[in-house]
């Protein structure tokens, strides 16, 4: 017997021996003969678990004595253990019609039962009844709250549904078994989920191909005799940080570990470094989408709960720092977990049956204000959310998809005399709009040798033009490939660098953005850096996309910082180096106006890098005006790239 299962029967009897009550009804005490024998009979059963052999004892016992108050709360209970909530309901309903004031622990019971059922009015009527009868038992009357305060919200919940229509993601990933726990790529083309195999957990993976998924496949490297599971992939697919249990690796019994994709294949995996892994149970782990901070589910100490949610931080020597709990706004004194940080860096989706909900688990999601504070939890809706226990939720990039597991409506389980083996399906469904996070998109580029285009391993570095603060740094993988999320409403800067070449430079404008149909593709060809010489051909100029002036003028906005200093840095590193920096404007207004302003926006960067210590020998400076133009002026966006800063090589 379970302790679960045993604790309940050993609830149901002692809440029997203290519910009688002197009501004028056939009582326990004043059953005689063979009907006194038959009730003990079904408590006995009921005890061992023989629970049909109990409701039919009592069937018979009832139909005998008719106003036998104990006979129907014992039948009440037993229904319940075997999942009649229809028929313990009944029951319940009948013992208050023999025994107006049988017990106020049968009300209590009777209001669960109802909650069960999905009839969340009239169970809110049941607890504040029992709650204004003031019970003694302060564990069961904080609980009597906490269901109130569910039924309450489940019957609003109920009157007004949220658009909810799953739909399973076909059968090259779902099958007859147990499918669960989908994460993606940020560009949604590639799919890591766990599967059971053989009684314990592997990974599968599915690449998506002219829109369908292919068929899922074993990630063979991964994949041992012991469960693995829980996984989260790293935006650009090269970062696996998952749960494995009872490995031996690290201590604990449920620990975090990590792998990386590197020359077609994951590398073996290792325990995070740091201080994430503990003797208690971690799991469930969510990377941002920097892959600096990771948000996991946590029973160790100084929680608020029975599992809280916890954040920690990369080093810059890769070790994670000491977890910080996210506190009273996202956890309860009950179980938080299943955390899924959004790419857009704000939004946190997780479940948890300490706040106002359905019942069991229920999804929900918190936002983070500009002081970086999370707010109190909104459930997802209903029928998202049901009495049942929901899981997992993950997101798209774009936020108006989103991936669960579960175990309605699938492919069919199987099942014996004595058990279900529950089938598990992975289902995706468009997500309402108020739950949906922020926008977001994402720069997938190649790197590559512009002269030989072989492909590089550069790298890559993407800051927030309102702050300078690096938003995220990369190395492209051997297909000179990397991939960088960026949500809406702010600026970016792209810096690629790698030794021998110069470096390339751009930026995104994403501030006023308010949609984006398509993410980012660029293809980004670096110079090598040559001397020059007579006979060769003279260096490309390279444009400084993150040169920034006020409007009309040639003073330097503060945004050009980075910029400047990444110039700074190879005039530095090259003590022989002889540039010439290029002004450039676009068609609107007088040529000769132009011609001022593109001199005083390339003298203006001149004199930064003087004023810097670089020799005047070493620099020099040219306008263009408008009279060199890379793009259409018909065009907003012509007439930006026109307007624009370069340096080129000149010795």
């Amino acid at each position: 017997m379970t302790i679960k299962r045993y604790l309940a029967i050993t609830c149901l009897f002692v809440s029997l021996c203290f519910g009688l009550s002197a009501q004028s009804y056939t009582s326990l005490k004043q059953l005689k003969g063979k009907w006194k024998k038959q009730y003990e009979r079904a408590q006995s059963a009921a005890r061992a678990e023989q629970f049909e052999t109990s409701v039919e004892i009592l069937d018979k016992l009832l139909e005998a004595v008719p106003d036998f108050a104990d006979g129907y709360y014992l039948r009440a209970g037993v229904q319940f253990e075997l999942r009649n909530r229809e028929q313990a309901e009944a029951d319940f309903e009948q013992l208050f019609k023999v025994a107006p004031n049988y017990s106020i622990r049968a009300l209590y019971r009777l209001a669960r039962t109802e909650l069960t059922l999905g009839k969340y009015q009239e169970a809110a009527d049941h607890f504040a009844e029992y709650l204004a009868k003031n019970p003694k038992s302060e564990v069961r009357k904080k609980l009597a709250e906490k269901l109130l305060a569910n039924a309450k919200f489940a019957s609003q919940a109920v009157a007004n549904p949220v658009p909810f229509e799953p739909s399973n993601l076909g059968e090259n990933i779902n099958t007859s078994g147990q499918e669960y726990l989908p994460t993606f790529s940020a560009d949604g083309a590639t799919l890591v989920y766990t599967k059971r195999v053989n009684g314990q957990e592997d990974f599968f993976y599915s690449e998506k191909a002219n829109g369908e998924w292919q068929a899922g496949r074993p990630i063979s490297s991964l994949n041992t005799p012991l469960n693995e599971g829980a996984q989260s992939l790293s935006g650009d697919g090269r970062l696996l940080v998952f749960t494995a249990c009872n490995g031996g690796m690290s201590g604990g019994s449920c620990d975090l570990y990590f792998s990386e994709y590197r020359q077609q294949k994951w590398t073996r995996p290792s325990p995070l470094p740091g201080k994430v892994n503990t003797k208690y149970w971690e799991s469930q782990p969510s990377l941002s989408a920097d892959g600096r901070t990771l948000y996991f589910a946590s029973d160790r100490p100084g929680g608020l709960g029975r599992r809280d949610i916890w954040r920690s931080e990369q080093g810059k020597d890769g070790s994670w720092g000491a977890p910080v709990n996210l506190g009273p706004t996202v956890n309860t004194p009950d179980q938080d977990q299943c955390p899924y940080l959004h790419a857009d860096g704000q939004t946190l989706y997780f479940c948890s049956d300490g706040w106002p909900g359905m019942g069991g688990n229920d999804l929900y999601l918190s936002r983070q204000n500009e002081a970086g504070k999370w707010q109190e939890p909104e459930n997802l809706g209903y029928p998202i959310n049901t009495v049942a226990n929901e899981g997992t939720l993950v997101v798209s990039l774009d936020g108006q998809t989103a991936y669960f597991a579960t175990d309605k409506n699938t492919l069919g389980g199987k099942s014996t005399a004595s058990r279900t083996f529950v089938n598990n399906d992975i289902y995706s469904f468009p997500l309402h709009r108020a739950a949906q996070p922020s926008l977001v998109t994402y720069v997938k580029a190649t790197v590559f040798d512009s002269r030989t285009k072989e492909r590089l391993e550069a790298k890559v570095e993407f800051f927030d033009l309102s702050t300078g603060q690096l938003h995220a740094t990369k190395v492209t993988d051997r297909g000179g490939e990397f991939l960088v999320t960026m949500p809406l409403g702010k600026d970016y800067a792209l810096n690629v660098a790698k030794d021998g070449y110069l470096f390339f430079s751009e930026n995104f404008a994403l501030s006023e953005a308010g949609t984006l149909d398509k993410p980012y593709e660029l293809k980004v060809g670096l110079e090598r850096f040559v001397e020059v010489k007579e006979e060769a051909r003279p260096p490309k100029p390279v444009v400084l996309r993150n040169i920034f002036f006020k409007t009309g003028s040639a003073e330097l906005l503060p945004t050009s910082t980075n910029e400047l200093e990444k110039l700074l840095e190879l005039l530095r590193s090259r003590e022989k180096l002889q540039i010439q920096i290029n002004g450039h404007t676009d068609d609107v207004g007088s040529d000769e106006a132009n011609q001022q302003l593109s001199e005083a926006r390339a003298k203006s960067v001149y004199d930064w890098l003087i004023a810097k210590g670089i020799p005047a020998g070493r620099l020099s400076f040219k306008g263009f005006g408008e009279s060199q133009p890379i793009d259409s002026n018909d065009t907003d966006e012509g007439r930006k790239n026109n307007r624009r800063t370069e340096f080129q090589i000149i010795q």
